[in-house]
């Protein structure tokens, strides 16, 4: 089985329900152009999700989320589960997003729970590892992506793997301009793949100030399969030539 690539774009919280129209009737029409072996994925806010899903039915485009909870249904507040999403034909959900994790008490355990349920009940889930900067000049780069990694698939099984997709997201990269070198990259998210048996088939993005000008040196890195890519997503000419640019390496 071969590796798919994937291109995820993760607006965050940009673009209203009138935003996501207009950026979408703009950048569909550019993904004509682009190869099929590429999978492409938008996850917009949850309120812009119905805009999308409509927008992108017919299309090539996957439709992802930005989280949701690990319960079916139930008293959580301001909470989304997957049952919802599936009903606007979300496919992709992001887990563990360092920002989910900084701001929202985001832990391993409830990464784990949120990657059982997305299987379960049929979503993709994109699970985002990474290092602080702290740890990176700790010499704890590796033992915390593996720590997470091994946390967030912990019982899952080796047939599953390949449903999933794990980005690896150095956080002191994360909107900051400041990308984590190609060749370390690679490193890292070789060492990723090779904490758990069975991860040979599992995608890998990379995650961190990716842009147009830089998406090729990752992509020509053995274990570079795509890019979870967040301010470079939110503008359809500069998002489609990323991806343009990812496909040509």
């Amino acid at each position: 089985m071969s590796v798919k690539t994937i291109v995820a774009g993760n607006w965050k919280m940009h673009k209203t329900a009138a935003d996501t129209a207009a950026f979408l009737d703009a950048f569909l029409p550019k993904t004509g152009s682009l190869p099929e072996s590429i999978e492409i994925v938008v996850a917009p806010p949850f309120v812009s999700i119905p805009t999308a899903s409509v927008r992108l039915r017919d299309t090539r485009v996957h439709l992802g989320a930005q989280t949701m909870h690990w319960e079916l249904e139930g008293a959580f507040t301001g909470e989304i589960s997957a049952p919802m999403l599936r009903e606007f034909g979300v496919s992709h959900v992001i887990v563990g997003h360092s920002e989910r994790r900084a701001y929202c008490n985001e832990t391993d355990r409830t990464v784990h729970l949120k990657v059982r349920t997305a299987l379960e009940q049929g979503l993709t889930p994109i699970v985002a590892v990474g290092e602080t900067l702290e740890e990176r000049n700790a010499g704890e780069t590796d033992r915390r992506v593996i720590e997470q990694t091994r946390a967030a698939l912990d019982g899952v099984r080796a047939d599953q793997l390949f449903r999933l997709v794990i980005a690896y997201e150095p956080i002191w990269a994360i909107g900051t301009g400041r990308n984590c070198d190609p060749h370390e990259a690679d490193r890292v998210m070789a060492t990723i793949r090779g904490c758990r048996d069975g991860l040979g088939d599992t995608p890998i993005l990379y995650g961190g100030s990716m842009t147009a000008d830089n998406v090729a040196a990752y992509m020509q890195q053995r274990n570079v399969n795509g890019g979870l890519v967040g301010g470079a997503s939110l503008d359809p000419d500069g998002f489609a030539a990323l991806i343009a640019n990812a496909v040509s390496s």
